[in-house]
């Protein structure tokens, strides 16, 4: 079909080694060195190099070395390469629910040489011009001949383009992880660091080397500007039983066929009695709910107290909880709200990858023993009550009572905060630090800043990072034992002269007289 549409422009595919002719496939990855088109007469196209890697809520933020990307770049070129994309140059951000994954965080920075908020990043950026310019002017030689290749040692190359008219370029490759060497080429001796490539565009002169950064560096600081916030709360309410927008079904339904994705949230309720002459009303524990998801996050709550909260991660996304509950004798009503954070973006059959309350749900500790309520009657309602109030809107927010001063509600669950600040003078970057809080969402003027996580906290261990040997994304991990996130992107565009309205839905509970906004500023 693409062919047949006659653009007059080559299509390509990446990843897909059996790419028709004349569809041209391209490598994406870290490095795509030993990448070999499907047919001769095709280039040998690089469409994604990737410059760092995603964030993942629970995980650490991950960093590419620009010493490594220059390599991976300069390698690729000297085997033949025609042609590079990054992926990220330019990072950004997930506003809104975008975030996929599930689990990706709502910064999809990428340690990209221009971040998130348009600034450079240094020395990544300088570190990659310098080296664009080296190969351009190298181009006459690179665009004349195929390279011949020569052993300089055990673990080291030289890569020369020649053309007929005299045009002369090389490469010298040092592949060596623990060593630098010194190297005889021509007539000429040259020091090549560990895992590093020198580029000499007249086969005399190395103008440039991949481990050595000539590129300044600049700090960057994200500085409050303006004054505590001064918030008003207005809490969540639990879906009633006679609640008009819930439906009822038999058993438990899968999430985003429900939803169809137009909330990250799903109540299911369902009744259960209980004897007056249960063995636990006359003391000890209270029974054992558990409730096996699928995933993302879930809030449990009987009679409208909550009981607990799990979640789960990028690589697992299933959970389940099991604690005992308070139940009395006579019906009592089993809250349980799933939380989605994010739609599969990467892999097959989307249609498989499921979310919510699957079951079973169960009730351990009765007289009878284990008591299933998965196939009862279950009411289910989409999305929050403020959702449907649209209280992130101005006009929407003045449509229910808030409290303030001494009866504003900190770290409480399932709350609403909203303020309003003037814009901060100057042209800078903007952000809100949200290190104080939870989980939830944040708006600025009705627009979704996105998913806040700051509660969750990532794994593992940052060890020092070097430079050199093959890069993968579990390399140069950093913000260890820290919030995931904590600083989310307020567009400038988004933001009025004065009265701008700031609403956050908080699932955790926090403190909003701790929220920030913050200036991204850069110092050499």
């Amino acid at each position: 079909m693409a062919v047949g549409l006659r653009t007059g422009v080559p299509w390509i595919m990446c990843k897909q080694d059996d790419a028709p002719d004349p569809v041209i496939n391209t490598c994406n990855g870290f490095y795509c060195e030993n990448f070999t088109p499907n047919a001769k007469y095709k280039p040998k196209m690089w469409t994604e190099n990737w410059t760092g890697w995603f964030t993942e809520f629970g995980g650490a933020v991950p960093t590419r070395p620009a010493e490594d990307i220059a390599f991976s770049v300069a390698r690729f070129i000297q085997n033949g390469g025609s042609f590079v994309n990054y992926y990220m140059y330019h990072g950004g951000t997930n506003f809104g629910r975008t975030a996929g994954g599930p689990f990706i965080a709502t910064s999809y920075d990428y340690d990209a040489p221009i971040d998130e908020y348009g600034l450079t990043r240094e020395p990544k950026w300088g570190h990659l011009r310098d080296l664009h310019k080296a190969i351009k002017s190298s181009e006459a030689a690179l665009v004349s001949a195929y390279p011949t290749v020569t052993s300089l040692g055990s673990k080291q190359e030289a890569h020369v383009f020649k053309s007929k008219s005299g045009a002369c370029a090389a490469f010298l490759a040092n592949y060596d992880t623990r060593y630098s060497v010194k190297v005889k080429f021509g007539n000429g001796q040259y020091d090549l660091p560990r895992w590093s490539i020198s580029i000499l565009p007249d086969c005399k002169t190395a103008v440039f080397n991949t481990a050595k950064i000539g590129a300044h560096s600049s700090k960057k600081a994200m500085v409050p500007v303006n004054s505590a916030f001064s918030w008003q709360s207005y809490t969540e309410q639990s879906p009633t039983a006679d609640d008009r927008k819930a439906t009822v079904h038999n058993g438990l339904w899968e999430q985003i066929y429900l939803t169809r994705d137009a909330s990250d949230y799903l109540w299911y309720m369902t009744d259960v009695k209980i004897d007056p002459n249960e063995g636990f009303l006359k003391g000890g524990q209270g029974p054992i709910l558990t409730v096996w998801s699928a995933g993302h996050a879930l809030h449990v709550f009987t009679n409208g107290q909550l009981s607990g909260t799990v979640y789960g991660g990028l690589d697992n996304p299933k959970l389940t909880f099991s604690n005992n509950v308070k139940l009395r004798a006579g019906i009592n009503r089993i809250s349980l709200l799933s939380v989605a954070v994010g739609l599969p973006n990467v892999g097959t059959h989307f249609e498989t990858w499921n979310a919510g309350v699957l079951g079973p749900v169960t009730l351990k500790g009765l007289n009878e023993g284990t008591r299933d309520i998965s196939k009862q009657n279950w009411s289910y309602k989409i999305g929050l009550k403020g959702e449907a109030l649209n209280l992130h809107t101005v006009t929407g927010s003045s449509s229910v009572e808030w409290v303030q001063g001494s009866q504003l509600v900190k770290k409480q669950p399932m709350t609403w905060y909203k303020t309003t600040f003037n814009a901060p003078g100057g042209n800078e970057p903007l952000a809100l630090d949200m290190s104080s809080m939870g989980k939830g969402q944040v708006w600025i003027n009705g627009q979704s800043i996105g998913r806040h996580w700051p509660g969750y906290i990532a794994r593992g261990s940052c060890g020092a990072c070097d430079y050199a040997g093959t890069y993968t994304d579990k390399k140069c991990r950093t913000n260890c034992g820290e919030p995931s996130q904590r600083w989310y992107h307020v567009p400038r565009s988004w933001v009025k002269p004065s009265g701008n309205l700031l609403v956050v839905f908080e699932e955790w509970g926090g403190d909003p007289s701790r929220i920030a906004l913050v200036k991204r500023t850069a110092t050499a």
